[in-house]
């Protein structure tokens, strides 16, 4: 749509787009709510009056849009008013007093959680969307049709994504399928979910959805005639079992293939499973029995079979999964369920207002919102910065799902990867608490072991137990298992971990030439304490004794009001193991030259090699060699760009060590050869290991890491020289 579109034209898209809504939600709503819904469509209109989309295209066909999808899912009227005034508080006039006064605190509270964050000043974009999330799962918390608001709001946007640039279109996609769409498919939006998915598969990878598009269209004869054949014959058996119920095709979406396609290295012509067919039925009885009448008219193929009837899905769908081997030589996937189960495979949570006019609070309700309970414990034991709530979120989001017995036979999800431990807490804290081992089919394992599906999972207690390692945060999977384990830190260990946080602080402010004394101004602590909500000195001590902050983000924020009315810096102080400086040589962080950073004494760097940063809790960025293998295996978001500054060719001092054999000379040989390079000998020890083998230590002064090689290449020229390596201290 042209940006130039006149007033006229406008007006006649709002009056559209206005009769259609209406026309939807006067054959869904009693009077009452009807009249409320037209008020709402009326102030919406009104407030956006004159506001245009970047499309050129009337704001108000957004919110109407979005109100339009909440009734394809059969919401209740509240959320269909709070959809259509969702924008209005952030983009117009509108006020929250005046919303409450029109349309009641409910809608209001609504509008309000729905509504985007306040313009507030953030070190970074990840940190505002972090944020963002984190209060969106509070608001959820509170009342899940937030969520849904915004799944709808996601769903529109991304339906009229093509008008944005290409790198708007690529972060807001990127976001979508990071989060929203697993976000749909846990709350059981299948509908919503698999068009998000396309829809970020055709705006991130356009070549190839193209390409989907046109390979599926050419094989949907072929496949529609495979389909109707079986689908015939299903009802036909359907009709000499009695049985009532409905046969139906179901096509695959296009990403689901891609994703195949990309995970098993498949050509498009080798995934045979474009199209399921979908069998529903009126009782459990009747899914199995026609279950057991499929394996008898096609041979099912192994492995293929899966019962989320007895088993559901962490999102409550339930359903019997078969492939079976067609007549024409091809697989194809059955399912089978109820009409109440399609009802929660195809709406989910959303299943629970459909075809109601109020909104439903039961127990069943309560049981779907167990996962986002677990979400937000994280947040309640305060043990997780926005950012690192956000990995917890799309690690929880993204997970596959094991599912585990207990010694009494009682079936528990768990996100796959889980150990023992993260099965512990998911029984009760004090079971994790007092968990000293563990047993997976009887026989006694370690507790980093991984579950899998099948597992009888028996957790050793101990009333002697002093509660968890912090170790255990090392291989833990569960979101809620490293929020109880810290919280336990937290509470259990309150002075040990003010004191430690105490001295954290102390250190790293001394090691940036600052005494934390000056740092602690009541006006400066005031901002500290309200942006992470500590509620004395005490708890922002505990808070990073605990790991829950890192000093950085306690002192940059105090240094920098500190610099603002102290313009002189204070001296630098040394001799401190934690610095910027080697021999010379500054280290720039992501391109910043002041962070704190310490040398990694593993693989001891030093100048030109190539290095990396790892951020590590309270002890700012440690520096590797990025060869060293204790940051193969680190998350990729603890890692950050490094690199040497200063003079490249500035001296600098190299440890190495010489094993050699217990014979005369091969100390002499070794010093001449490194004095006829003109390289100096700084210090240099020599001993015999209990082998009487020789082991010489010398740290020498060079220039670049190639004069390093050059000594250590001559050095192992030597005769009776065995092995030479740079040292690690």
């Amino acid at each position: 749509m042209s940006d130039d579109i006149t007033q006229i034209e406008a007006q006649k898209i709002i009056d559209r787009e206005s009769t259609h809504l209406k026309s939807r939600y006067v054959l869904m709503y009693t009077d009452k709510q009807i009249e409320l819904l037209d008020s709402a469509l009326s102030y919406a209109i009104r407030m956006h009056g004159g506001q245009r989309r970047v499309s050129g295209e009337p704001y108000i066909v957004h919110p109407i849009a979005v109100a339009n999808i909440l009734l394809d899912i059969g919401m209740d009227s509240s959320t269909v008013a709070a959809a259509l005034l969702h924008d209005c508080i952030e983009d117009t006039t509108a006020t929250s007093d005046e919303i409450t006064a029109l349309f009641g605190a409910e809608i209001c509270e609504l509008v309000a959680a729905v509504t985007k964050l306040e313009k507030m000043v953030f070190k970074s974009k990840e940190e505002e969307q972090a944020e963002n999330f984190r209060r969106m799962f509070f608001a959820m918390a509170k009342d899940i049709r937030v969520i849904l608001i915004k799944l709808a709001d996601r769903l529109h946007n991304m339906r009229t994504i093509d008008v944005l640039s290409k790198e708007r279109q690529i972060a807001i996609a990127t976001e979508t399928l990071d989060i929203y769409a697993p976000l749909a498919s846990r709350l059981g939006l299948s509908f919503i979910k698999c068009e998000l998915d396309d829809l970020c598969l055709k705006t991130l990878h356009p070549e190839a959805y193209e390409e989907l598009v046109k390979a599926v269209s050419l094989k949907r004869a072929e496949r529609q005639e495979l389909v109707a054949h079986i689908c015939d014959m299903l009802r036909k058996k359907l009709d000499e079992l009695k049985l009532n119920g409905q046969v139906s095709g179901r096509p695959k979406h296009f990403y689901s293939i891609y994703k195949k396609m990309v995970g098993q290295n498949k050509t498009f012509d080798q995934i045979y499973d474009l199209t399921a067919v979908r069998v529903i039925l009126e009782s459990v009885r009747d899914c199995y029995e026609v279950l057991g009448v499929i394996h008898t008219m096609w041979k099912p193929i192994p492995g293929r079979f899966k019962d989320y009837i007895a088993v559901p899905k962490p999102n409550n769908y339930q359903s019997l999964h078969t492939t079976v081997m067609t007549n024409y030589g091809v697989p194809l996937e059955i399912q089978i369920r109820t009409f109440e189960m399609h009802k929660i495979a195809e709406y989910g949570i959303a299943a629970h207002w459909k075809y109601k006019e109020n909104r439903v609070v039961d127990s069943d309700l309560d049981d779907k919102l167990e996962w986002l309970r677990g979400v937000m414990e994280t947040e309640k034991a305060q043990t997780a910065d926005p950012e690192e709530f956000y990995e917890s979120l799309k690690l929880d989001l993204y997970s596959g799902q094991v599912f585990v017995f207990t010694p009494r036979g009682d079936v528990i999800s768990l996100p796959e990867g889980s150990t023992p431990v993260d099965f512990a807490y998911t029984v009760h804290s004090e079971v994790g608490n007092k968990c000293v081992g563990a047993k997976v089919n009887n026989k006694i394992v370690p507790l980093e072991t991984k579950l899998q599906t099948g597992d009888y999972v028996d957790i050793i207690t101990s009333q002697n137990s002093k509660g968890p390692s912090r170790d255990w945060l090392r291989f833990i999977k569960t979101s809620t298992a490293k929020s109880k384990i810290r919280a336990f830190f937290k509470h259990a260990m309150k002075d040990e971990n003010i004191k430690r946080g105490k001295e954290i602080l102390e250190r790293e402010a001394k090691n940036r030439g600052y005494s934390l004394n000056d740092l602690l101004v009541p006006k400066w602590l005031d901002t500290i304490m309200l942006r992470y909500s500590f509620s004395s000195l005490n708890d922002m001590y505990a808070s990073v004794g605990y790991g829950a902050y890192t000093s950085n983000q306690i002192l940059l924020k105090l240094i920098d009001f500190y610099k603002r009315e102290h313009p002189t810096p204070p001296e630098n102080i040394t001799g401190s193991s934690f610095t910027a400086k080697v021999d010379g040589h500054g280290i720039v962080v992501n391109g910043h030259s002041d962070m704190l950073v310490r040398m990694a004494k593993c693989c001891s760097p030093v100048p030109g090699d190539r290095i990396v940063g790892y951020i590590s809790r309270g002890r700012g960025v440690t520096i590797h060699r990025d060869s060293c293998p204790n940051i193969k295996n680190a998350e990729d978001f603890r890692l950050i760009e490094a690199h040497w500054s200063g003079n490249r060719f500035a001296p600098f001092v190299a440890s190495l060590t010489v094993e050699c054999q217990d014979s005369g000379g091969v100390l002499a040989r070794i010093t001449k050869a490194v004095s006829d390079m003109k390289v100096f000998i700084e210090a240099l020890s020599a001993r015999a290991d209990k082998d009487n083998k020789g082991v010489i230590s010398l740290s020498v002064r060079i220039t670049s890491p190639e004069q390093l090689d050059m000594v250590i290449n001559r050095i192992k020229s030597l005769r009776n020289v065995d092995k030479v390596y740079r040292t690690v201290k």
